[in-house]
């Protein structure tokens, strides 16, 4: 009596390698979120007081054109968090009374992070049978970024909101006299690390480790 082989189901195998993949993609995530608070918490923590962004005896009318463009780069250096802060702000409210931009926009976001950011490089991308190369997958996000930032309203809405900002920025600067401000470079640090875990693929992952 011959031994006949038994099918094996795979639905098991299946499911422990799509458990096992989506494991390390959601570390991935919890780890970049993390970092990302973690920068935007020392940076926000180098800010000025806000009450001698305002301080009213600060301010007063430029002697000429060169004395504004020199009070704007000397409030820059100075209240740079404080004036980044301002811009973030302008830019969440223009986006939140635009609810259709700012759900394309997140889309968009949302389509970098899962196709591009997080995506496994040992897990291409397959559409209609067929396997996308990275550099295929980044010129299509980039491709869709140009057309959605350029070709709808929400480059004209983001556009907008930052001219707005830094109007308030440049009117700001122009006017608080720089005279009673001691420059130091305390916000250096907080400021060239708020964008250093951002990365493309790399490895095993498409996040740069924060340093």
């Amino acid at each position: 009596m011959t031994s006949q082989a038994l099918p094996i189901s795979t639905t098991e195998t299946t499911s422990a390698s799509s458990s096992a993949t989506s494991t390390p993609t959601l570390t991935t995530l919890r780890t970049f979120l993390t970092r990302l608070f973690s920068s935007l918490r020392t940076t926000l923590s180098n800010r000025r007081p806000w009450l001698e962004l305002v301080d009213r005896t600060a301010f007063s009318r430029p002697l000429s054109l060169s004395d504004a463009t020199t009070r704007v780069r000397k409030n820059f250096s100075y209240f740079k968090i404080n004036y980044l802060t301002i811009l973030a702000i302008v830019l969440a409210f223009s986006l939140l009374s635009h609810p259709f931009s700012l759900l394309t926009l997140l889309s968009l976001v949302a389509a970098w992070l899962g196709l591009y950011t997080f995506r496994p490089s040992d897990q291409p991308l397959v559409v209609l049978g067929r396997t996308m190369s990275n550099r295929e997958v980044l010129g299509i996000l980039v491709l869709v970024t140009v057309i959605v930032v350029f070709l709808t309203s929400v480059g004209s809405l983001i556009i907008t909101a930052v001219l707005v900002g830094v109007g308030i920025v440049c009117v700001h600067g122009a006017f608080r006299d720089p005279e009673d401000l001691f420059m130091d470079d305390q916000d250096t640090a907080g400021s060239t690390g708020l964008f250093s875990f951002i990365g493309g693929p790399s490895g095993g992952s498409n996040v740069i480790p924060l340093v």
